[in-house]
This record gives structure tokens, sequence and C-alpha cells, in this order.
């Protein structure tokens, strides 16, 4: 009997070898650049809080940030994305290139006009959207004034990164992520900038991170023109909201806005409790959050961002075994990484905050308080990055009704939560009334996807987890044997807790491979099918 390879065979598996390459090599890039960004983050933390600490100035301004940044993930990497891309992908692959340029130019003019009309009223009622988002400022002048004063400045951030989440859908959907991924290092590098140079220039200081967010809105925009002039895709500036696919948009942006916003949402309800708390709550929350944005925004995103435009050509396509496949792949890549990073961020939560902002005005009690806080929301990391998953798989299908129904639901339970833990635990409380949600979204997000027969967790998946849990159960003995008490992180000197941080995380990364590795998992079973 012959032994010869069927060359038809070879070409039937060839595109699949050559589709599991894009999908990693994508997630490499995005995740390459994600945490290029978030240790730029850091280090605009780590900044800010050596300059003004968690003090009242510094509650106004991270007011002033959040409702922008919030409306940024609800209108531009949210809803917008979420319905522009499934559509966008859909146009490109049915009608071609032609086709999508009088998409895009619709859809620039239609974005504009709606998000300048909004900044505008925001501009001109900042003093109301305070009092909406922070009421427990208002028996502080000084820092209700100052918010109100800072939203003007920000406010216009939003029209901007909106047109620059526009852009990086393009080139996202035309397998461009590393410019798109590239742009919030920008963000992070303006604003230190500011906040050195500009600030000891101006009689209010902290003013000076407010127009650090607006230049840096006009740098993120501008940095993506080269990329979409090379592609012949800049966009022509025509708003027409009578183009069917303009309107299908819309329609599944509406839904979409709660669906995929809820965590941000709950974050920023947080806020509104936290303004009644004491001074500092705000930034011990913004600090615990930033910390748990690192590992979600390095895999949680970057899978995310990646398998959104492959969902939805598979859909396109009508591939279900390959839209079940991509969803597989994705939760196996987001249970190995966000299990270990959840439980080893609760367990060294102060660990880590002293040696990134235990300096300057951030004093040990504040290193406590966001510690406190960083345990209660770590336990939701998981949580979190399994919404990023999930979430995806009903927008690529165009179905946001149902991820919205969820996000109603967890939002309601998040509200309830903080209730019942806020007058117990203050700002712990809103943390960890955060993970609770998130679990419940997650959770919820699941449910419909099993029921609807989009993807279930079938045999393999339960020796997979016993490995992960064996291997997470090996990191955790060698973190809790290695790390010094919490006393002497709030003793030590800034570049001996950096030195001795790193050396526990890497520690802690190294036992988990290799008991990963001790307890029979292999690399292969992360291969894309």
């Amino acid at each position: 009997m012959s032994t010869t390879p069927d060359p038809s065979s070879a070409k039937a598996v060839s595109p699949v070898i050559a589709r599991a390459a894009s999908l990693w090599r994508s997630t490499f890039i995005v995740s390459a650049m994600t945490l290029l960004s978030r240790i730029a983050g850091l280090v605009r933390d780590m900044v800010f809080m050596n300059l003004f600490g968690a003090s009242r100035l510094m509650d106004a301004f991270l007011v002033a940030f959040k409702i922008p940044n919030f409306l940024r993930r609800l209108f531009a990497e949210g809803a917008f994305s979420q319905a522009f891309v499934p559509v966008l992908s859909e146009v490109r692959s049915q009608r071609g290139d032609d086709a999508v340029r009088v998409l895009i130019n619709h859809v620039a003019g239609s974005l504009t006009l709606v998000i300048g009309a909004l900044s505008v009223i925001a501009i001109v009622f900042s003093p109301a959207i305070i009092f909406v988002f922070a009421p427990g400022f208002r028996g502080d002048e000084l820092k209700f004034d100052l918010a109100a004063d800072m939203l003007r400045v920000t406010f216009p951030y939003l029209l901007l990164i909106s047109l620059t989440a526009f852009a990086g859908g393009i080139l996202n959907t035309y397998g461009r992520f590393g410019v798109s991924s590239f742009t919030p290092v920008l963000l992070n590098i303006t604003m230190i900038g500011c906040a050195v140079w500009l600030a000891p220039l101006l009689t209010t200081p902290i003013m000076a991170l407010a127009w650090g967010v607006l230049i840096a809105g006009v740098v993120q925009l501008g940095f993506q023109f080269w990329p979409l002039q090379r592609l012949n895709l800049l966009p022509r500036f025509k708003p027409n909201f009578q183009d069917p696919e303009v309107k299908r948009i819309l329609t599944l942006m509406v839904p979409a806005m709660f669906g995929v916003s809820v965590s941000q949402i709950n974050l920023l309800l947080d806020t509104v409790l936290a303004s009644f708390l004491v001074s500092g709550s705000v930034s011990w929350l913004y600090t615990a959050e930033r910390l748990t944005e690192l590992p979600l925004g390095l895999i949680g995103i970057a899978v995310a961002t990646v398998i959104l435009p492959t969902l939805s050509a598979k859909h396109s396509e009508k591939s279900d075994a390959e839209f079940r496949g991509t969803i597989d792949w994705a939760l196996k890549v987001i249970v190995m990484v966000g299990l270990p990073a959840s439980l080893a961020m609760g367990f060294l939560a102060q660990p880590l905050l002293a040696s990134l902002f235990h300096h300057g005005a951030f004093d040990a009690e504040d290193v406590v308080k966001s510690a406190m806080a960083l345990q209660a929301l770590a336990g939701g990391i998981l949580a979190f990055m399994l919404i990023k998953v999930f979430a995806p798989a009903f927008y690529a299908r165009q179905d946001t009704k149902t991820p919205v129904r969820i996000g109603i639901i967890a939002m309601v339970a998040n509200m309830v939560f903080n209730l019942m833990l806020v007058w117990h635990l203050d700002h712990v409380g809103l943390s960890l009334a955060s993970t609770l949600a998130a679990f419940v979204n997650a959770g919820l997000l699941y449910k419909g996807l099993h029921q609807k027969g989009i993807y279930r967790l079938d045999a393999r998946w339960l020796p997979l987890l016993l490995r992960f849990a064996l291997a997470n159960t090996v990191m955790m003995l060698v973190l809790w044997f290695i790390t010094p008490s919490n006393d002497w992180w709030l003793a030590a000197q800034g570049w001996s807790r950096v030195g001795w941080v790193l050396l526990v995380c890497a520690a802690g990364a190294t036992s988990y491979a290799a008991a990963l590795l001790a307890v029979g998992f292999r690399p292969r079973e992360l291969r894309h099918p």
C-alpha cells in the first residue's frame, strides 16, 4: 500500500495552520503592545501619585478623567467597536474595498456629528454632570469646582479617542493590530510629560493632567493617519444616517452600550458611592483598578481584540466548527493566564502597591487602603477576562440583545452588592461588589452560549482544569514561602522593594510554568483548531 501523502490533504491542512499562526501572531503583537502600554500607564500613575498623592485634588481629576474615559469605552472601544467591526468585516468579505470606503466615510461623519454634539453639551453643563457622577463632592466646593473645570478640558477627548478607535477598528479588520495596540502608549507618555513639565508652570498644577488628556487625544488620532493612508482607507467625513449599514451599526450599538460596558458602568457607580466616603477613597480604588488592568489588558483585551474579527468572519462564512474552536482556544488562554494572575495579585497586593507607589505624597496608609481594595478586586480578574471572550461570541453573530439583558442583570446585582457591602467595608466593599457582579456576568454569558448551542465545555476540559489547579497550588506555595512580610515592604527602600517584587513575580511565574509541564500540560494543547 502506498504511503505517498495526499496532496489534497496537505492543501486542506495548510490554511488551518496559516490561520492558527496568524491568530497567535496577532495575539502576540497586541499583547506586546498592551504590555508596553500598561507599563507606561503604571509609570504615569507612579508620577501622579508621587506628585499629588491620594488627595482631594487627585480625586477631582480622577472623576473628571473617568467620565470621558467611561464614555470612551462605551462609545469607542466598547459598543461602537463591537458593532462596527462585524459589519465592516461582512461588507469587506461580501462587497469589497470600494463598499468599505463608502461605509467608513459615512460612519466617520456620523460619529463625529453625534460625539461632537455630546461634547459641546457636556462642556456647557459640566457642573451638573459632576453632580450626577460624584454627588458626594458637593460638600467640598474646591473639589467640586475643580472637577467641573477639569471636565471642560477633558471631555473633548471623547471625540478624539472615538475617532481613534474607529480608525483602529478599520486597521484591525485588515489585520493591522500593531498601530492601534501601541496608541495607548502615546496617552501615557503625553500625560507624564504634562505632569512633569507643564504642571509647575500652572497656577493650579493638577490642571496639567486635564490638559494632558486633551493633548494626548490629538496625538493618538494623528498617529492613525499614515497607516490608514497606506491602505487607501483614510476617511472622508460625510454624515449619512440613511446608509443601511450605518443604521445597522447604530441599531447594534444601542443595546451593546450596556452589554459590553457593564464592568465599566459598575466601576463608575463605585465612583459615585466612593465620592461620599473619606477623601482618598476614589484614588485608592483607582490604583487598585489600574493594577488589575495589567493582566486584563495584556491577555483579556488582547485576545478579545484578535478574536472579534475572526469570529465575525467565521460567522459570515457559516464556519460553525471554526467559530467554536476559536472560542475554545481563547478560553484556554484566558484560564491558563487569568487564574494565576487573579491568585497572585491578591496575595501580592501590598508588595506590588508598596513597590510601585509608596513614595512622595503616597504614604503607608494609602498603600494599605489601596491593597485592601486590590485584594477584593483581584478575585474578579478571571471573571473580567471571561467576559472579554464570551461577549464577542454574541457580538460577532450580531446578537446584542442577549449580552444586554445579561449586562443589565449584572449591573443590578452590582448595585445590590454595593449597598450590602459599602456600609460595612467602605471602599473595599465596592471592589468586592464589582468582583461578585463580574462572576454573575460571566456565568450568565456562558449559560447563554450553552443554551443557544453556540459553545459548551466538553470532557477534555476536566483534566485540563485539574492540571491548572495543581500548577496554581504549587505557585501559591512558592509565593508564600519566599515573600517577605507586609511590614518589610513598607519599611524597605524603593529599589530594594522593586528588586524583591520582580524576583518574587519571576519565581511565581517560573514555578507555575514548571508545575504545568510537570503535571503533563504541553503547549501544543493551545493550538488553534
